[in-house]
């Protein structure tokens, strides 16, 4: 098989040992490019050393070379949007959809331009279907299902562009993705109509067949992996860290959002007292009045900023809380897929160990034996038995050692994308939060600064006035 992929490497460009050598020099040049990438909120190394994981596990030319093409496609060639919400009321059930438009230059779409309308479920089906076809690639979260305790706000105006905000990103992420975005489910969810999708979507294995593959991996994962290579354990235990600091951060954030919408009510409660207090004193007036005006003005700019960290800041960091879940998911799913060729190994040793017994005295044949059975040719017929199940266990084993590097290759390659993708976004986050900080403060100060200065004005003048 290696052979084969040398080959075919070596037809697409050059000899297989130029092509490694070229894609190693090029993957070397990427990482001394990402020296400067953020330190992630803290001086934990565990947290900063994600790019550290070694290659080890073998990688043919001709895969390499795939996903060197896959990575390095980085021209934009799907535009979408997601927007106009809108309520639905049936006799059965109250829902939302949201309108999906696809600009595209690619061939394989017969048109240059979509216009459809999804709900939430059609978007949760997408993921899924694309977590089935490519269990080890990093599919960014969607964003949670409402929960019964905030029901009676589930059709509130700010939930609605909230989720819409999370939707359109999770399109996006996917149609920048260089292989989700060629995936065949993800082209009828931006094409079809809802009666087209709705029979696509009826289309999909059986539920037999899935309760199959539900079976198999609880059976794997209770099973467990023997000989997980370093690299994936160290990917689970930066993960486990991240999600633990994520959760955090957005614990944090949230209070503190709560609190300052509680001080926007407390100011919005002060103003009017001094506007009140204005009204008993004649010398204070003036100063009563512009206290006022200073703390409506702070009020304005105070929802500026509580509106700015609840609609970017909390959000991001949110977003990511979920994203360690879903790659606690996605090791899951590798450990699944090498945990089930670990188990046809250790069937076909046990077949074998089956085999070699059969040269000794077997009680079983020698009791057939008074049944008048001959044993010699009860022996051959097990015998024959063993070799036709060693040999479906052996070509099972092949198959499955070939999804276990594909599985692995493609977890490698798409973590140090999503590694990038995540800096750049938190880094971003807390530039954003940072310049969001400074601007409420130096409008904060100004409006006081303006306060201030107001009144020793009018001192002044108050003393010319005596004099």
């Amino acid at each position: 098989m290696e052979s084969e992929s040398s080959s075919s490497a070596a037809s697409v460009s050059g000899s297989p040992a130029q092509t490694v050598t070229d894609l190693s020099r090029h993957m070397l040049e990427q990482d001394e490019d990402e020296d400067d990438d953020l330190e992630v909120f803290s001086k934990d190394a565990t947290l900063t050393d994600a790019s550290s994981f070694s290659a080890s596990m073998p990688m043919s030319p001709a895969s390499m070379i795939n996903q060197y093409k896959l990575e390095e496609q980085d021209i934009k060639d799907v535009f979408i949007t997601v927007d106009c919400p809108e309520n639905h009321v049936t006799s059965i059930e109250t829902f939302v959809t949201y309108r999906v438009i696809t600009k595209t230059t690619r061939s394989e779409f017969d048109s240059s331009e979509y216009e459809v309308r999804r709900r939430y479920q059609d978007f949760l089906w997408l993921k899924g279907k694309l977590e089935e076809a490519h269990p080890t690639l990093i599919i960014n979260p969607l964003p949670e299902k409402f929960v019964m305790k905030g029901m009676m706000e589930r059709f509130n105006d700010g939930f609605i562009e909230t989720r819409r905000k999370a939707l359109h990103k999770f399109v996006n992420r996917i149609a920048d993705h260089p292989i989700l975005s060629f995936n065949e489910d993800f082209k009828v969810f931006l094409t079809a109509q809802a009666w087209e999708l709705a029979s696509h979507k009826k289309q999909g294995p059986g539920l037999l067949s899935r309760m199959g593959e539900t079976v198999r991996a609880v059976a794997a994962s209770v099973r467990g992996v023997q000989n997980r290579p370093e690299e994936f354990t160290a990917m689970n235990d930066y993960v486990e860290t991240f999600g633990q600091k994520m959760g955090m951060l957005d614990k944090i954030a949230q209070r503190i959002v709560k609190e300052q919408k509680e001080y926007l009510e407390g100011m919005k409660e002060c103003g009017p007292v001094y506007t009140l207090w204005s009204g008993s004193e004649d010398q204070l007036v003036e100063p009563l009045k512009a206290i006022a005006g200073c703390i409506d003005n702070c009020c304005k700019v105070t929802e500026e900023q509580v509106a700015g960290l609840s609609e970017n800041q909390v959000p991001i960091l949110h977003e990511y809380v979920l994203c360690a879940e879903t790659l606690k998911a996605v090791l899951r799913r590798r450990d699944n897929i090498q945990a089930e060729y670990e188990s046809k190994v250790d069937a076909l040793a046990n077949k074998k160990a089956d085999k070699e017994n059969l040269k000794h005295t077997d009680l079983s044949f020698v009791f057939g034996g008074f049944l008048g059975k001959n044993t010699e040719e009860a022996k051959q017929q097990k015998e024959q038995r063993l070799d036709c199940e060693m040999k479906e266990l052996k070509e099972e084993i092949g198959r499955l050692e070939d999804k276990v590097e594909c599985a692995n290759n493609t977890l490698k390659v798409d973590w140090e994308r999503w590694k990038r993708n995540m800096q750049s976004d938190v880094k971003s986050a807390f530039v954003d939060m940072a310049d969001t900080n400074m601007n409420y403060y130096k409008k904060c100060l100004a409006i006081w600064e303006s306060f201030l200065t107001s009144q020793k004005t009018d001192v002044h003048l108050e003393k010319d006035t005596d004099s």
